[in-house]
């Protein structure tokens, strides 16, 4: 699940070099944006293949931000030290304006409004990734959506066409642009299988591989 987060960069956001990300969870997809952190860490290396020069990871978890930085996240956030101020008034100071693409990679409405408010106006895109739960609602107001020239959109696989996109991926990984080494955070023997579920419920595991033998 490492090229949907990738291609949320590169297909759905279309990022730009020298543009700046903001990427809400750091989770594997998030890194694959900036390459795909489950989503975090594949968005977080999409954005990274795109050329994006400053990208904003955020999230709880302090000890995602060191791993981040493996992925080309430049500055992180986590929302319990804000104190007065909501992230997105955060973003929008560090990015003079707000980010030029957010990614909302978690599946909570309230991120996906709050990666919005993050965006820049005019043209800023919030894509998103994360699956909440069924019958979930965005809190928007028409002004707000009309007045802001911002996009809003889903990106499902990434945007990506297997048939077309994925022997590029491949051959990226082949010639070491994409680093899915990076995304294999333990090794265990399959009897470990249940430390290895704890890891991931835990938030301190990327993706682990089990050897059967």
């Amino acid at each position: 699940m490492v090229f949907p987060g990738i291609g949320a960069a590169w297909k759905t956001a279309n990022v730009e070099p020298g543009s700046s990300v903001a990427i809400f969870g750091m989770g594997a997809i998030g890194l694959a944006v900036y390459y795909d952190f489950y989503w975090t860490s594949k968005v977080a290396e999409g954005a990274r293949l795109c050329g994006a020069t400053k990208i904003i990871a955020v999230d709880v978890n302090p000890d995602k931000f060191e791993i981040g930085k493996k992925f080309g996240v430049t500055d992180f956030i986590n929302p319990k030290s804000c104190e007065d101020k909501s992230v997105s008034q955060i973003i929008c100071e560090m990015t003079d304006g707000g980010a030029d693409y957010c990614f909302e990679c978690v599946g909570m409405s309230t991120l996906v409004e709050e990666a919005y408010a993050s965006c820049r106006k005019g043209w800023g895109k919030t894509v998103v990734l994360g699956v909440d739960k069924p019958g979930s609602q965005l809190s928007l107001t028409s002004a707000n959506v009309l007045c802001s020239g911002k996009t809003l959109t889903g990106a499902l696989f990434g945007g990506l066409k297997a048939k077309s996109d994925i022997p590029i991926l491949v051959k990226r990984y082949l010639d070491k642009e994409v680093r899915l080494d990076y995304f294999v955070s333990h090794e265990m023997k399959f009897d470990e299988i249940n430390k290895a579920f704890n890891l991931l419920i835990e938030g301190k595991c990327l993706r682990c591989v089990l050897w059967m033998d």
